[in-house]
This record gives C-alpha cells, sequence and structure tokens, in this order.
C-alpha cells in the first residue's frame, strides 16, 4: 500500500446470528508504513487542531499532576514509577482522537459510546490490572537502589537496567493487546477478546513494521519528557490520529457490522 488514503472499510453483510471469525485477519505491512501513519495523523492534527490539541493538554495536565504528587508524597524514583505506569494506560487516552479521525475521513464520528461502554470497562481494566503490577514490580525492584553515599556506576547501572528491563516487558504487553483493539471496538461490534486476539495477532505477524511504530511512540514519549511534557500537546494527538490510520491499514474487519 504506497498511497496516503484509505479505502473505507465495506459495511459487514454477516446475518444476525451468524458465527463470526474469532479473530480478524491482518494486512502484511511495509517496514516504513508507520511513517505514513504519522503523516496522516499529522494531516489529521492540522485538520482539528484545537480538538486534538485539547487532549493533549489533558495529558500535560495529568502530567505534572503526577509530578506534584510523587514529590510531595514520595521523591524522584516514585515520580520515574508513577510516569511510566501512566504510559502504560495512555492508550485508553487516545480514544476521542479515534472519532475526529473517523470524522475527517468519513464524515461521522463514533459517538455511540454506550454500545462500547462496556467493552472499554472490560479492557480498562485489563490495562489497570496490569498497571498494578507494574506498580507492585517496580515497589520490588527499588530494593536493587544503591543507598550508599558514594554507590559506585554500576550499581546504579544495574538498578537502571533490571528497571528498564520489567518496564519494557509490561509496556510490550501493553503494547500487543492494545496497538488495534481499541479502534476496532469503537469502529466494529466485536467483544474485547476478540479485539484483544486481533491485535496480538497482527503485531506478532507484523514484527518489523511494529517494532518502528513501538520506536516512533517511545520516541514521542522522550521528546515530551525532555520538554518537561510540553511536547505532549502535540505528539499525543499525533499518535492517537496516527493509530487510527495504522488500525484501518492493519485490520481487515469488514466481517464485523459497524456500530
Amino acid at each position: 500500500m504506497t498511497d496516503n488514503t484509505h479505502k473505507t472499510q465495506p459495511e459487514s453483510s454477516a446475518q444476525p446470528g451468524r458465527d463470526l471469525p474469532f479473530v480478524a485477519p491482518c494486512r502484511q505491512l511495509e517496514f516504513m508504513a508507520p511513517i505514513r501513519w504519522i503523516k496522516l495523523g499529522w494531516q489529521d492534527f492540522k485538520r482539528a487542531p484545537k480538538q486534538s490539541m485539547s487532549y493533549g493538554a489533558i495529558i500535560v495536565v495529568l502530567s505534572y499532576l503526577i509530578t506534584l504528587l510523587a514529590l510531595t508524597y514520595g521523591n524522584l524514583y516514585s515520580l520515574l514509577s508513577l510516569l511510566s505506569g501512566f504510559i502504560l494506560i495512555g492508550p485508553v487516552v487516545a480514544i476521542g482522537l479515534y472519532s475526529i479521525s473517523c470524522k475527517i475521513q468519513e464524515g461521522h464520528c463514533l459517538r455511540e459510546g454506550r454500545r462500547h461502554f462496556g467493552s472499554f470497562i472490560v479492557l480498562g481494566f485489563i490495562l489497570l490490572v496490569i498497571f498494578l503490577i507494574w506498580a507492585r514490580s517496580a515497589s520490588m525492584i527499588h530494593i536493587f537502589y544503591p543507598v550508599e553515599s558514594h554507590a559506585k556506576l554500576e550499581k546504579f547501572l544495574i538498578f537502571l537496567s533490571i528497571g528498564t528491563g520489567v518496564g519494557a516487558v509490561f509496556s510490550a504487553i501493553i503494547f500487543i493487546i492494545s496497538a488495534f483493539s481499541l479502534p476496532m471496538i469503537m469502529d466494529r461490534k466485536v467483544d474485547v477478546v476478540t479485539a484483544v486476539i486481533t491485535s496480538a495477532n497482527a503485531v506478532l505477524r507484523n514484527k518489523m513494521p511494529m517494532a518502528l511504530w513501538a520506536a516512533l511512540i517511545v520516541l514521542s514519549v522522550i521528546i515530551s519528557f525532555a520538554t518537561a511534557f510540553l511536547g505532549f500537546l502535540i505528539l499525543l494527538p499525533v499518535i492517537g490520529h496516527a493509530t487510527w490510520h495504522a488500525y484501518l491499514e492493519t485490520i481487515d474487519a469488514a466481517e464485523w457490522p459497524k456500530h
């Protein structure tokens, strides 16, 4: 696929009571596909800057609140743990951005939230459980933090390596199950299990392009942290819009009826 447009997925012709596949098929992606998604996300951002930046502003404010609470009642380590965990549940924040992109592309918003509210609750609960496990793991990792006033650099590196490794595992799990599941739930009448398995299947069948996509997301987070969270004003909406285009290009969900 080389153009910058998506064809609207055809409406499902499935009859009531007809058994649907357990997983939606995925398309094979070229390695540079994520770059195209970013370009499409940027186009959506420019078409709806106020709505998009409002979502970015929410993340900026929440990031500052987390920083204030962590430094008031904890320490720098607590701040890093909370911010890392906050990123784990970040995909839920981008839900509204999918609707904006759908409005731009197809002329209608994904507003019928009551139909898939239950699915969001279930998936949100799954992400929350993973977040809580990560928080517990982060507190356990703290035992590796050197307490000596003049600790050797090697001890700090060991602590950072263990923390980074554990965080990477949790981030990978979140990425695999949420890369395409949330936009699919918003777009189609599909259950959480099918959406999550579809997302995992698509990620694992497109390892290289999805690795690039994950790297771009991580890079946007690093840039946002380096700019005192202000990068979230633009980068988070662009990533959110790009995720919608990634879903449309990757997942063939025509078997399931639209909301």
